[in-house]
This record gives structure tokens, C-alpha cells and sequence, in this order.
């Protein structure tokens, strides 16, 4: 969980924590935060998510609010998101210039990233035909049916196990605004089933016409969707490819090297790795002298047991 942060931005706006601070200083203008919303659910005064739901729309004015970023709501356990997403929508007619949701902002210290249970988040999408960019935090329980949405540009997953359902059902949506697509694709013990194959159709090139950056994360399979990434039709109207958080191995990169060019893209995450340095300087000395900005960093966590080397993806539990 080292990399899962509370979310100091969105949509290019500031973090403002509601509950923190309401009643403590002046609130800054309804447009010009991302608004986060988020409660403390024990100890000897526990919060309820829909008192702090209904003062923040009471205290702000809801026509105004671009960004809203919902930490804990509750309980991790049994608590999924379903009733995040019902208030969303049902306050669709006063957040009219909402452009960008994130649902499921916790730290390691709230929740580990598998124990946050989330639900159908696609309602969202339909309430707000406007919305620009969308991310979910946590894979237990989520659920993304194909929709078709004119205006997201920016999508994000961030799970330890990202569902195969999941990643179907992205894959076949209609996203003609999409620029920008992070799928944590996780391990299959915390429900992370997405195999090469569900990745597909995003990776012919052709579904999502305006995307930009594609990234492929946290994967225990990072081989092999490198491999994939190899020769995939997708990458030549990329400027940005992340492959990075997962398990990659000097066969993934070599596969990747040995594919097509990659010397238009801007930039190339692979951190958090288990490169050799021979391989780590073959990518630098192949991209880097063409402008390609590469993220190398990190080497990932190995632990031998009885002969056998075992690999993490960075975020799991």
C-alpha cells in the first residue's frame, strides 16, 4: 500500500478536507477545491456519511462544486459504495457543474485497498453526462457495465485485484472523449481474474480514438500484458504508456524492446521492477536519446522460499 495516497488534487484543484475543517476557517469557494468528503466512523462519537452529505451540500453552494473526492464512509466491512452513488445521483439536479468524481480515497491506515467494498459505480456516469473524469478506489464488489459517456476523459481504477468483469466491461464501453486509462489490474487472490485477453479490445487501437495515456498497472501477470503491449496496434496513438507497480521481468521488457518502436511516446513508467541493470540500460539507451522521458526507479520486493523466488506487485491486500 505505499503507493496509495490520500489525494492531494483533483481536476486540477486543491484537496479540501470538508470534515476537517467546516466550522474551523472559511471555506473556500464552492468551484475552486475538490471537495473531500470523508468520516470517522468509531470511536466514542462516530460519524454518519449522510449528516456529513447533507451539511456539505447545505454549506456550499452545490451548483458550484467542480471536484469531489469521498474518503470513508463508514465501516469497511458490509458498507459498500452503493449509498456513495445513490447521493451522487440523486443530487445530480444541484451539482450541476460537478466534473469530477473519486470514490474510495482511504490509506493503508483507514483500510487496506481490498478491504474498501465498492458496488455499481455506472450510475454516475449517467447522472452526470458532463463528467470529465471518474476514479474508483478498490476492487471487492465493483461492478462497471459497458456504458457510453460523451465527455470522460479520464478514467481510473486503483485496486489490488481489479475483476475480469471489470475490465470487460471498460473495454467494451463507448468513451469517445477518453484521453487518459489506469487500470490497477492487481492479483488474482484479492480478485484481480483480468487475463490478456479482456484487455482485448483496448489494445487494438480503435475503441477509445482520443486516448493518450494508457496505463496497465500492478499487475502479477506484467509479463505477459507487456508482451501483449508489444505489438499492440493502441501504442502508436499514445504519447504515455505506464507498465509500472507490477511484476515485470527482464522477459516482459525484452518483449517490449523487441516490439514496435516506442521512441514517439513522451514517456515510459516502469517503476517498481525486477530489471536487471543490463536490461534497465538497454530501455535508457534505446528511448532516451529520442526524448522519451523513462521511470525506472524502484526494485520490487523478492522473497525466497525453499529455492522458490516469489514477486509482489506493489499494492495487493
Amino acid at each position: 500500500m505505499s503507493h496509495v495516497e490520500h489525494l492531494k488534487e483533483l481536476h486540477g484543484l486543491p484537496a479540501f478536507d470538508f470534515a476537517r475543517f467546516a466550522g474551523k476557517r472559511e471555506l473556500p469557494e464552492a468551484g475552486a477545491a475538490a471537495w473531500r468528503l470523508a468520516v470517522e466512523p468509531y470511536g466514542d462519537s462516530p460519524q454518519d456519511f449522510g449528516d456529513l452529505w447533507d451539511r456539505f451540500l447545505d454549506s456550499v453552494d452545490p451548483a458550484g462544486v467542480r471536484a469531489i473526492i469521498v474518503g470513508q464512509w463508514g465501516e469497511p466491512y458490509g458498507n459498500d459504495s452503493s449509498g456513495i452513488v445513490r447521493r451522487l445521483v440523486d443530487a445530480r439536479d444541484r451539482l450541476t457543474s460537478l466534473r469530477a468524481v473519486f470514490i474510495g480515497d482511504l490509506e493503508m491506515e483507514e483500510a487496506e485497498i481490498s478491504w474498501i467494498e465498492q458496488s455499481d459505480v455506472t450510475p454516475v456516469l449517467e447522472a452526470y453526462p458532463l463528467l470529465e473524469e471518474f476514479g474508483i478506489r478498490g476492487g471487492t464488489g465493483l461492478r462497471f457495465p459497458a456504458v457510453r459517456h460523451e465527455h470522460l476523459r479520464t478514467l481510473r481504477f486503483e485496486a489490488g485485484g481489479l475483476p475480469g468483469e471489470v475490465v470487460r466491461g471498460v473495454a467494451a464501453s463507448e468513451l469517445p472523449a477518453l484521453e487518459h486509462l489506469d487500470l490497477w489490474l492487481g492479483v488474482e487472490e484479492y480478485g484481480g481474474d483480468a487475463g490478456v485477453a479482456d484487455l482485448a479490445p483496448i489494445l487494438a487501437g480503435g475503441r477509445f480514438p482520443a486516448l493518450r495515456h494508457l496505463g496497465l498497472r500492478n499487475s502479477e501477470i506484467q509479463d505477459e500484458v507487456a508482451t501483449a503491449v508489444a505489438g499492440a496496434p493502441v501504442v502508436g496513438q499514445l504519447t504515455s504508456l505506464d507498465l509500472s507497480l507490477g511484476v515485470l521481468t527482464d522477459a516482459g521488457a525484452t518483449a517490449l524492446l523487441g516490439g514496435q518502436p516506442l521512441t514517439h511516446l513522451t514517456r515510459l513508467d516502469l517503476h517498481h521492477n525486477f530489471l536487471s541493470e543490463p536490461v534497465v540500460e538497454r530501455i535508457r539507451t534505446a528511448l532516451e536519446p529520442s526524448g522519451v522521458e523513462t521511470d525506472l526507479s524502484e526494485r520490487g520486493e523478492v522473497w525466497e522460499d525453499d529455492g522458490v523466488v516469489h514477486r509482489f506487485t506493489a499494492v495487493a491486500e
